[in-house]
């Protein structure tokens, strides 16, 4: 039985980066950079007002000068081609290209105009109210390296240089296979011995959270529905993860079906709590395979240890593999808490505000408290921790 981190590492080996696309600004959002971008113009690709006002000389623009105003206006848009000489002023709106001969811009609210002669109340220096030209970014200048992710601010900054569309790595997608005769799709009639499928949508907004594509199909308890149904699933996903049926009872045939269906089992069983039971394999053309525990907490628990981590990576994110993987965090225990276990324990609780409590029943089928939990708290074996002591947590 694997160590938590080390099965975890192992499954990242067989990890890398998806495939590059390039994607419109519009469908880029946090999504990972595949390559480093550089600017491609000076921005502002022009000197031009910051302010509504005045283009003059700053060495004549003193307090209580009198300049003469220039008939012609300098709107924002197409250069006029202005030139201000000597003892003129011309009116100029933000964003507009400074004139030839202009160094700086008066504030029209610092002026008076009267009889096409415009009073400075207030003098200006070289450069003021003015933005010049690569001030901002400089044409060859590192915008964005592999591996940021792609914020609206930073989306802005790249539709700034006249870049329409950005290489990330594309979507991996995600091929969920729930199996049991006893599972039954939500909507539908309940009977006696049967209970609601929670898996299946559950597992398709993990996969969605973490960025990846998912689709679902359902086999019951019987080898040649499930060989079709996981081939089919095999043929199509870059990732298969199938919930329940990898135990060693008599009617878990998941095992044996993916050892037939040429997939390699790169290991079975990992010390962990819920979980135990969580298979890894690889099949011949690529596709990586996931067996997780049929309960929901087990599957849940399971996804965001070892299957969100190759999403990511598959995204572009950097990964860590360390003993309690990407994402921890520390708190305070606002409870007692124990695992009197030999295997880390991930229970599910509540923080806020820096203190971490329990968030009811811990049972590995028990939804209902893990549905009120924004973060697993791990145990490790033999730990016990009393109230005000840190403990360790990741937000889910």
């Amino acid at each position: 039985m694997l160590e938590e981190s080390e099965a975890r590492h192992r499954i990242l080996e067989w990890t890398s980066p998806g495939s590059v696309i390039w994607v419109p600004l519009e469908l880029a959002l946090d999504q990972v950079l595949s390559q480093e971008i550089v600017g491609l113009i000076d921005s502002p690709p022009f000197d031009n007002s910051s302010m509504d006002g005045y283009a003059v000389r700053a060495s004549e623009a003193f307090a209580g000068a009198r300049l003469r105003l220039v008939e012609t206006v300098q709107p924002a848009g197409g250069d006029l081609g202005l030139t201000l000489d000597a003892g003129e002023a011309i009116r100029i709106f933000t964003g507009a290209p400074l004139p030839t001969g202009a160094d700086a811009v008066v504030m029209q609210e610092d002026v008076e105009v009267a009889g096409g002669i415009i009073t400075l109340h207030e003098g200006v220096e070289p450069g003021e109210n003015v933005r010049r030209r690569g001030g901002d970014v400089c044409a060859g200048q590192i915008l964005l390296r592999r591996g940021e992710v792609l914020t609206p601010a930073r989306l802005g900054l790249l539709a700034s240089q006249g870049i329409p569309e950005v290489p990330i790595h594309a979507r991996p997608l995600v091929q969920i296979v729930t199996t049991g005769d006893e599972l039954v799709e939500p909507g539908a009639p309940l009977l006696p011995g049967e209970i609601y499928n929670s898996n299946s949508p559950m597992l398709q907004a993990a996969v969605a959270r973490a960025g990846a594509i998912g689709a679902a199909s359902h086999a019951i308890d019987n080898p040649e529905i499930l060989r079709e149904t996981l081939s089919r699933a095999l043929a199509a996903a870059d990732l298969v993860v199938v919930a329940g049926g990898v135990s060693v009872g008599e009617r878990d045939y998941v095992k044996e079906t993916l050892t037939e269906l040429g997939v390699e089992t790169e290991f079975w069983r990992v010390r962990v709590k819920p979980g135990k039971p969580f298979l890894f394999g690889r099949h011949p053309d690529g596709t990586l395979v996931f067996g997780l525990p049929g309960n929901p907490v087990s599957a849940f628990v399971t996804f965001t240890l070892f299957v969100a981590p190759v999403i990511h990576r598959l995204l572009g994110h950097e990964v860590e593999a360390g003993p309690a993987g990407p994402g921890t965090l520390s708190g305070i225990a606002a409870e007692a808490m124990a695992n009197p276990g030999d295997r880390p324990h991930y229970l599910r609780g509540i923080v806020e505000n820096g203190r971490v409590r329990l968030s009811g029943t811990q049972q590995s089928h028990a939804i209902y408290g893990l549905s009120r939990a924004n973060c697993l708290i791990r145990l490790a074996p033999d730990q016990s921790v009393a109230p005000g002591e840190p403990v360790i947590y990741r937000l889910i």
